[in-house]
Order: structure tokens, then C-alpha cells, then sequence
């Protein structure tokens, strides 16, 4: 299908390839703080693409990310808040499964989603990203930071990445966007209020 291939369409081919079902909403949090090993996550997301010869595609939904003890689990829902791919990793191994319950695997989470997509995203680095930097890797240029010393903007990895709406867990607004082959991918993260 064309729409596994071009990343603005991907979430939308998922959701077409059967029945969903209703993911819970987070359980809610203590007035107590998260521990570092230990970062839940949700909120909407939109995905656009747009190339020289081709018409802008755009998607959107929401997301559930739990990342607890070093297992990553994150859902993408449709608009209407159903699943449509499930996405877990674990060291060494990534598992995608789609909503029919087919699954495929990976050692590697952004391989696993480029399979399905056809371009990289940046799944590890988004891990990293959702908490609040305070100091850059060596990967990281053009960093820039606000008056609390917080990473706002940097380069990295071909990414363009853009983070604010901070709270205590990390940023509640992030940008990311990159030209690949001559298409440029933006993907806009928002983070709800817990």
C-alpha cells in the first residue's frame, strides 16, 4: 500500500486495516514526582508531509507513551480514540502491532518503523527528547536554551527539533522536522495536561 510508504499517511493506513480497540486513558497520577526510570505520557499528534512534486498529506490523532523500567510502550490512536498500532521496545527488540493483530519485528524501534513507513523516525530519540534536557550530547548543534538553562532548539540526527510548554516530566510541546529525498516531514507532538 502507497500509505505505508509515505510517513504523513502511514498512521491513517493503519487505521484502515480493521477493527480498533478503545485504549484506556492513563490512570491518574499522585501529587508524588515520577522517578527518572519512569515517564507516562499523552496527547495528540499531527504528521505532514509535503515534497515538490506532490500533494501536502497530513494526518493526526493521539497517543499514549509509557516508558516504565526500560520498556517503551506507545499507542496511536485515530481521531476517534481508537488504536490503530501498537508499538513496544524493549532491549534489543521492537514489536509493532497493528490493530488486525499482525505484528512485525525489529532490534532496532526506528528500523521498525521505517519498515512500516518508509522513512526514519526518530523513536529513540523522542525518548530523550520528551524529558527535559538540561545538558546537550555531542550530537546535538545549534542548541539553544531558554532563561531556566531548558534545551528549546537544537539539530540532531537530521532533525530539526523545537521543545516547549515545559512542565516537571519534560516539554508538552514538540516540533520535529527534517527534508529527506526532497520531502519535507513535520511532526508536531502536544502533551496533555496530567
Amino acid at each position: 500500500m502507497k500509505g505505508l510508504k509515505i510517513a504523513a499517511l502511514s498512521v491513517l493506513a493503519l487505521v484502515l486495516v480493521g477493527c480498533a480497540t478503545p485504549v484506556p486513558p492513563p490512570q491518574a497520577t499522585t501529587t508524588q514526582a515520577p522517578s527518572l526510570n519512569e515517564l507516562t505520557r499523552h496527547g495528540r499528534f499531527a504528521l505532514r508531509s509535503e515534497g515538490p512534486s506532490e500533494t501536502p498529506e497530513a494526518v493526526q490523532g493521539s497517543f499514549v507513551w509509557r516508558d516504565v523500567n526500560g520498556r517503551l510502550t506507545l499507542d496511536l490512536n485515530n481521531p476517534f480514540g481508537s488504536t490503530v498500532a501498537r508499538v513496544q521496545v524493549d532491549p534489543g527488540q521492537a514489536v509493532l502491532t497493528q490493530a488486525n493483530g499482525e505484528t512485525m519485528r525489529s532490534s532496532d524501534p526506528d528500523a521498525l518503523v521505517q519498515q512500516v513507513m518508509g522513512r526514519r523516525i526518530p523513536v529513540r530519540d523522542i525518548r530523550t527528547w520528551l524529558r527535559t534536557p538540561l545538558r546537550a550530547v555531542p550530537t546535538m548543534q545549534q542548541v539553544k536554551r531558554d532563561e531556566q538553562g531548558r534545551i528549546i532548539s537544537f539539530a540532531q540526527n537530521g532533525w530539526g527539533v523545537e521543545l516547549g510548554r515545559f512542565d516537571a516530566q519534560g516539554p508538552r510541546l514538540l516540533v520535529l522536522s527534517r527534508i529527506e529525498e526532497g520531502t519535507q516531514v513535520v511532526i508536531r507532538l502536544v502533551v496533555d495536561e496530567p
